[in-house]
């Protein structure tokens, strides 16, 4: 992720910290020795965790380092009585791990497991890069600040020292705390907060119950703090009380499944540029989410660029959501952008409330669509057929919207009832640790250098019913295609990685799966969840995953938390002392530095259920002292052909040469929010130079209509072609440099184009925001939506682009 200079980012990114209840203080864990903790005898549990044998290793660190870490075991008791700050601190530091003064690192991971208890705590808890806060799911524990507890937070992701944060705020990646009560209701209601979550891509909160004073005209409690980062996905969590039950600011973020209850305000949106509400309920709350601040204050300058509401429930809440946004003179812009759907505000007096009182939307009814913002929409092309494309020119009708809208209609194998589908992550809660198969026990050696290839295969075809695949951390080297059974689960420990090498996977001419998700056609049921796909050196011949598996039932088969990483790590062998890059030398490519072919294919047969996925294609360096930004060759990221149903939830995809996203002869897919970045290399060389030749069997673009254009040779964030009922709610797709010149933001013109529609109908895309695109969308050639109408806060934000 970019990082930005003060010059080169909006203000409000990084003078936000807004006056809160709970101030930055400096919070050094406690640091300790993995020789000299005392050793307690664990709180028996039934969850697998608790349970299983621990064989994960580092492959490219220290091979004797503790990857799992269980608080009991260095002196945490649990009883609700002891101050078990120090030595919860003392499991999460132990061993040379990247804390203060290392801005990441991907050799030292830590799974800190919490067995049932009452956990006090009397200072922060520090959750160090590259961990995993995992609570019994069976019982679940909590963790309890006491009534003199100082901090910034219980959890604390990213401390602050002297005014300014351990880790840079848009690259905090690899983090996940699930499975706790978290409980600040002993302090006084004048402050505290329950989590200081300030994270970017590959991080989760899931089954949270947030627990704090209620009521009160001084209370000055917040469930989750965030105060920027470039997110991010969480999922089920409660919020009982609190000042705020959420208080937020971050680039874009998908949050699914939150339940208010009894807060002064469920959701403050301090700023953003895209947010995806999805699946709230507030119960009995002053109001539910305010998106209405401004910059100063006083002024006018909104700080929200746009917020998604959607299957949600407002009850016994006067106001439901209180904007900033007006019909006159609305600054910025599209600032302010509000996209309401399926939303029952039959609890609330009003729906919609100015920031003066004023009602923009009464409340007591359920709201099938409603927008406030710029909307476009163009006429039927004829059919989603090549053959029909770019018969004449397009053009896209404009109008400024603060009302409701037709409904679109959607799929009805997208939904659940009324509402989009969703399914959370598997924790396998009630599934004994017997019942996990360690590929490691199999024969698999995850060192990194030993092919486990015939290993990892063995132990998937020795699987029988009931049993799941478990990949204990390591680095599992994968030589030739591994065939994934059409009916299997597996899960990772701390996300091992698994990695194409070798022949099978360099020629970008006979591209070859790395691991192949069931035969065409197969139905059946795959759930994986907790791993990472990288390359071993350069593979432009690998799709890291081909997705062929349809669904026996709705939602059966999907990834929760897979992650790809293509260079840029310890192993890979496209670090920063190969492939930094070289902006003042005009080059094509370095074959050197190439990585995949293709990173996911859901092919025309499949159904996938997406949720929390980073596909990066690494921009910077994570492991060698430098952090230098680095230049990788990757081909193309996300394709789906699929016929549906695919369901994407906080899905992101970045720095591919010809397209981060696409759709083709793709039906029945919902999006939400998808993030993308244009290759920072780009266009030194263009995409076309990029060394990946356009294949039309993959449908790839061809940028025959940029004429040379090297501005315009760049790739796409988002490609739907010949596609239908493809709806899209929140999309952040940005280009931040030209040859790694930030000079084109002055302009708004890092690039020609950013999104695609060719030869397609029912196309939704609500809440799209663009950075630095001349045009933001174009219809089967031409430009239809130009960012200099739709400028926000950062990006260029619309409320809606509809392909009828």
């Amino acid at each position: 992720m970019v990082t930005f200079s003060a010059a080169a980012l909006f203000v409000t990114l990084r003078v936000l910290l807004l006056s809160v209840s709970t101030s930055p203080v400096d919070a050094v864990p406690v640091t300790s020795n993995a020789t000299t903790h005392n050793k307690v005898v664990s709180t028996s549990s039934s969850y697998w965790v608790a349970n299983i044998q621990r064989q994960g290793t580092v492959a490219f660190g220290d091979s004797s380092y503790k990857v799992f870490r269980n608080v009991k075991d260095y002196g945490a008791t649990g009883d609700g009585t002891s101050d078990d700050t120090a030595a919860i601190n003392s499991a999460i530091t132990d061993g040379n791990r990247c804390g203060q003064g290392c801005d990441s690192s991907t050799v030292t991971p830590a799974l800190v497991y919490f067995p049932p208890g009452t956990y006090l705590v009397s200072a922060p808890i520090i959750q160090y890069y590259y961990t995993q806060f995992v609570g019994d799911a069976v019982t679940i524990p909590t963790i309890k600040a006491t009534a003199s507890f100082k901090g910034i937070a219980v959890i604390d992701s990213d401390p602050y020292a002297g005014g300014n944060n351990w880790y840079t705020n848009q690259n905090n990646f690899y983090r996940q705390v699930r499975n706790f009560i978290i409980d600040i209701t002993a302090m006084p209601a004048t402050s505290g907060a329950c989590i200081h979550w300030q994270v970017a891509q590959a991080t989760s909160l899931q089954n949270i119950v947030f627990e704090m004073v209620q009521g009160g005209t001084n209370n000055g409690q917040d469930g989750i703090f965030m105060d920027n980062g470039s997110g991010g996905f969480y999922s089920d969590l409660v919020f009982n009380g609190g000042n705020y039950g959420m208080f937020v600011g971050n680039q874009q973020f998908t949050t699914r499944n939150l339940t208010f209850n009894n807060c002064n305000t469920a959701v403050y949106m301090n700023w953003n540029w895209v947010w995806n509400l999805k699946s709230i309920t507030i119960n009995n709350c002053g109001v539910g989410v305010n998106m209405s601040n401004i910059t100063p204050p006083g002024a006018a300058n909104q700080t929200v660029g746009s917020v998604l509401v959607q299957d949600s429930k407002f009850v016994g809440t006067p106001k439901g959501i209180v904007t900033a946004f007006s019909t006159s003179g609305n600054t910025p812009t599209t600032g302010g952008t509000l996209v309401i759907d399926n939303c029952d505000f039959t609890g609330s007096t009003d729906a919609v409330v100015s920031s003066t009182g004023a009602t923009i939307l009464a409340g007591g009814s359920v709201v099938p669509s409603w927008a406030q913002g710029n909307a476009y929409t163009t006429g039927n092309d004829g059919s989603a057929s090549a053959a029909t494309c770019a018969s004449a020119a397009a053009s896209a009708t404009s109008t400024a919207v603060q009302g409701s809208l037709m409904a679109p209609t959607k799929p009805a194998m997208l939904m659940d009832g009324s509402k989009i589908f969703e399914r959370s992550k598997p924790q396998y809660e009630s599934i004994p640790s017997s019942a996990f198969v360690s590929v490691k026990s199999a024969g698999a050696k995850g060192d990194g250098v030993t092919d486990d290839t015939a290993a990892l295969q063995s132990a998937m075809n020795s699987l029988t019913s009931g049993q799941i695949l478990y990949f204990d951390h390591g680095a599992y080297v994968v030589t030739s295609t591994v065939k994934v059974p059409s009916n299997i689960k597996m899960t990772g420990e701390i996300w091992p990685l698994i990695m194409a090498s070798g022949t099978a996977f360099a020629n970008q001419a006979s591209p070859a799966p790395v691991f192949q998700v069931g035969q065409p056609g197969d139905t059946g049921a795959v759930e994986m969840s907790d791993l990472i796909f990288e390359t071993k050196g350069p593979a432009p011949g690998a799709i890291m995953i081909e997705w062929n598996v349809g669904d026996t039932s709705q939602g059966a088969s999907g990834m929760w938390d897979v992650h790809m990483r293509i260079g840029g790590s310890a192993g890979t062998s496209l670090q920063s002392n190969t492939c930094t890059k070289n902006p003042n030398v005009k080059a094509n490519y370095n074959a050197n530095c190439e990585g995949a072919f293709l990173l996911l294919h859901v092919t025309t047969k499949a159904a996938i259920y997406l949720e929390n996925n980073w596909f990066w294609v690494a921009d910077h360096e994570l492991d060698l002292a430098d952090h230098n930004q680095i230049n990788i060759y990757n081909g193309r990221g996300i394709l789906v052909e699929s016929q549906g149903p695919v369901w994407m939830y906080g899905t992101s995809s970045e720095h591919s040469q010809l397209y981060n996203f696409e759709f083709a002869n793709a039906q029945n897919v919902y999006a939400g929010v998808i993030q993308s970045e244009t290759p920072y290399m780009q266009s030194n060389p263009t995409a076309l130079n990029g060394g990946f030749t356009p294949s039309d069997t993959y449908f790839d673009p061809n940028f025959s209509s940029c004429n040379g254009d090297a501005g315009c040779e760049k790739a796409w964030g988002l490609r739907i072609f010949a596609s239908t009922d493809i709806l899209v709610y929140g999309a952040g797709l940005y280009s931040f440099f030209d040859n790694y010149d930030q000079t084109c933001l002055a302009t708004e013109s890092c690039q020609v184009n950013m999104v695609s529609i060719e030869c397609s109908t029912e196309v939704y895309l609500w809440a799209l925001s663009t950075k630095a695109s001349t045009n933001m969308v174009t219809v089967d050639g031409t430009g239809v939506v130009n960012q200099s109408d739709n400028m926000s806060n950062f990006c260029q934000t619309i409320a809606l682009f509809e392909e009828a």
